[in-house]
């Protein structure tokens, strides 16, 4: 099971539907065609379509998999209290003064450039159930970064 936002949720259903109205087709076109171009033992568009095709089948299968294991979290039933799944936190960085702000999600939903990480991620793991003010030693590839909570928000 995977916990998510109802935001994550939808765009999930959002991009299955148009892996399979718009690039299923496309796909199939591009078989079509390349089939359409003679002896398919040489054929090496053909082969390529082919391979294109299995990968889009294959994401369409992942996500598939992922809706039907995803729970809906509520959030209007989530505290600030201490950092979990759909937190947005605010942090320092102890080291350089940085400041920092993540929310934490799903592997699903994760996108660093909106300011989102994986629950997975060792951030993440080390950020779960603190609180405003905790400080925190985290190991990360780079090392070990120590950072002090200073928000918490949903």
């Amino acid at each position: 099971m995977t916990y998510m936002s109802q935001e994550g949720y939808d765009k999930m259903i959002a991009e299955l539907q148009r892996l399979e109205s718009i690039e299923r087709p496309k796909a199939s076109a591009a078989i079509a065609e390349a089939r359409d171009k003679g002896d398919l033992s040489e054929n090496s568009e053909y082969d390529a379509a082919k391979e294109a095709q299995g990968h889009l089948e294959d994401k369409i299968n992942r996500l598939k998999l992922a809706i039907s294991e995803a729970k809906i979290v509520d959030t209007s039933r989530l505290s600030s209290d201490v950092v979990q799944i759909l937190s947005k936190v605010e942090m320092t960085n102890l080291t350089t003064k940085a400041k920092m702000s993540y929310t934490i999600v799903s592997e699903n939903e994760a996108n660093l450039r909106e300011g989102k990480i994986s629950i997975k991620t060792p951030i993440a793991q080390g950020l779960l159930n603190k609180k405003v003010g905790d400080e925190v030693e985290i190991q990360i590839p780079r090392g070990t970064i120590k950072l002090r909570i200073d928000k918490i928000s949903i």
